[in-house]
């Protein structure tokens, strides 16, 4: 039994509060323990801290990969585009094993400090590979794979518990507080993807005053990303065990075998039971679809294997005889929700491809007296998600203070449609460019801000759903699940950007060449065998795009396909959400 005593001060800064249990008097700062109902719990921060460094490590790293491999290493760009694809789709893929080893044998704080080791360790072996390339290529060839592969499992165990974690520091009580919790960490994988963007590519990309890069200083910003990792795992380590609490005092994280009663909801199982029989049958059909994938749809083998893990997985999950209905309706949401934030990810990640595409080739890209380079202009979306991310915060706050606050699929949905709003604005202004007009670059910034705001609507979002929605034994799995959308997402924002129709540097190049490139396409005369292979020789395209039947003409109608599919999608799931609101069982 918990007795409860409050002095005369309470209320005040002096104010403590005592509570006995077997007759032992603690003071509550002693235990570091925050009070139910008095902001944050401290543990945010620690976890904030620690995804800062993180993504610091991973996107700094991402920022010189690429460049890397064709410079240093000698590798060839479409060799380096499919090993980039599969590294990304790897890293999505791993959280799933990641979820299941720390939901079943070694809990959420020793997954996280693995998987934070070893991708400082695969950010050292990068280091020694960009470090003797020039003496021994085939030894720093060997070490770049091993790289890849430690950070690709360093972040599957790494990615799906911390950000279960941030779920657990909150009681039942207070779960109305994650919409803002997640928020708040969403700001930390930001702020930290910022500075890794930021800091690595200047010590790392290094060109003299003609221009030539220093292919030797790559290392230094591998690095600066194991550092920065060694200090996110440090962070942890060190305070895990001080903040990283339940308010009762009690560890997050720990062992399963270790959890108590109290840290699951009353009448919930502590454990799955999966039989044999749905084991069997798991595997059966995870072959099945990557045959379907791989043999009929013709995708390539990882993506293959994503989708049919995915699928396969999710599937598993509902066999478990231990879930209550409430459960597997509440798990069924996260599935839907999953499903509509593909869509999302499909349509964002353009930022990567065909956005920065036409900021090199078709944008005047001038701002406020300078001239912003191409592969830059993406970065406005961090800096407004750091901008923006503490507004978005305060703002659930006040709607949920005064019982206003959408549930979360409502969001969800809003953010869909400023993705879509986003197009809509971007596909405006490019309507009347023809081949030769350059886009202001303000309206690539404007488009970046709308996504944004989108982007603060869903993702963080999505990740406090997930830890509202998933029982306890499968939180950090259902996590992987969840991060499979997004892999999913990254795959189909690569079919859709393969849609994006010649830009002007096309029609210039190919006038240059003494081919009208514009009769080309539109059919009114016939290119020789000669012409069509310059055409190919300069990878410029002899025929439109299509996309479900419809030929892409021009910009305009690229990007009509995005406001139509995120539209779409968005009044889908606004008008799925009563439903969703009675399967999700009074969570908001």
């Amino acid at each position: 039994m918990i007795l409860v005593q409050k002095n005369k001060n309470w209320g005040h800064s002096s104010k403590k509060l005592l509570f006995c249990r077997t007759k032992q008097y603690y003071n509550m700062s002693d235990l570091n323990i925050q009070a139910p109902g008095k902001g944050h719990p401290k543990g945010l921060w620690v976890l904030f801290g620690t995804e800062m460094w993180e993504r610091f490590n991973f996107y700094g790293m991402r920022a010189l990969l690429t460049l890397f491999l064709v410079n240093s290493l000698m590798m060839k760009e479409a060799n380096v585009s499919i090993i980039y694809g599969a590294f990304l789709g790897l890293c999505y893929l791993t959280p799933m094993l990641g979820g299941f080893i720390s939901d079943k044998y070694l809990g959420n704080r020793n997954c996280i400090l693995l998987g934070g080791s070893m991708m400082a360790i695969g950010q050292l072996f990068l280091f020694a590979s960009a470090s003797i390339f020039s003496t021994s290529l085939p030894t720093a060839t060997t070490l770049m794979w091993i790289a890849l592969g430690i950070l690709i499992f360093g972040n599957g165990f790494f990615k799906p518990n911390i950000s279960s974690m941030v779920g657990s520091l909150y009681p039942k009580q207070e779960k109305s507080k994650l919409d803002t919790a997640f928020t708040i960490f969403y700001l930390g994988i930001n702020l930290g993807a910022l500075m890794g963007q930021f800091i690595c590519p200047i010590i790392g990309d290094v060109k003299d005053a003609n221009g030539v890069r220093d292919i030797h200083a790559f290392k230094w910003g591998f690095l600066a990303a194991s550092i920065a990792m060694t200090l996110g795992t440090l962070v942890f380590l060190v305070l895990k065990n001080k903040y990283v609490r339940t308010p009762e005092g009690r560890p997050i994280g720990g062992l399963p075998s270790k959890r108590e009663a109290a840290d699951y909801e009353e009448g919930e199982a502590q454990h799955a039971h999966f039989t044999s029989k749905a084991i069997a049958i798991a595997c059966m059909a995870l072959a099945a679809l990557f045959c379907v994938f791989h043999f009929v749809v013709g995708l390539n083998y990882i993506y293959s294997f994503i989708y049919s893990s995915g699928l396969t997985l999710a599937g598993l999950i509902l066999s478990d005889k231990s879930l209550t209905k409430v459960e597997t309706q509440r798990i069924i949401v996260i599935y839907i929700v999953s499903f509509f934030v593909i869509f999302f990810w499909a349509a964002f990640e353009q930022a990567g491809s065909s956005l920065t595409f036409i900021a090199d080739n078709q944008t005047d890209r001038h701002f406020l007296g300078w001239l912003i380079p191409p592969s830059m202009v993406q970065i406005f979306n961090g800096i407004f998600v750091v901008t923006l991310a503490v507004p978005f915060s305060m703002f659930w706050d006040y709607l949920r203070k005064r019982n206003r606050e959408p549930i979360s699929p409502v969001k969800q949905a809003f953010g869909l449609a400023l993705i879509a709003l986003g197009y809509f604005i971007i596909s405006y202004n490019v309507k009347d460019l023809g081949n030769s007009g350059l886009l202001a670059v303000k309206w690539l910034i404007l488009l970046y801000m709308v996504h944004t705001c989108g982007e603060l609507c869903l993702s963080p979002i999505g990740l406090s759903l997930v830890s509202k929605l998933a029982p306890k034994r499968f939180a950090s799995l259902l996590y992987g699940v969840f991060f499979l959308s997004n892999a999913s997402g990254y795959a189909l924002a690569g079919t859709l950007g393969s849609i994006m129709p010649p830009t002007g540097d096309k029609f210039e190049k190919a006038q240059k060449l003494g081919i009208d490139l514009q009769s080309v396409l539109d059919k009114k005369i016939v290119p020789t065998a000669q012409q069509l292979n310059i055409l190919k020789e300069n990878l410029i395209s002899a025929e439109y795009p299509a996309f479900v039947g419809f030929t892409i003409h021009n910009l305009y109608e690229f990007f009509t396909v995005f406001v139509v599919l995120c539209g779409v999608a968005s009044a889908i799931l606004f008008m799925l959400t009563p439903m969703l609101k009675k399967m999700m069982h009074g969570v908001r």
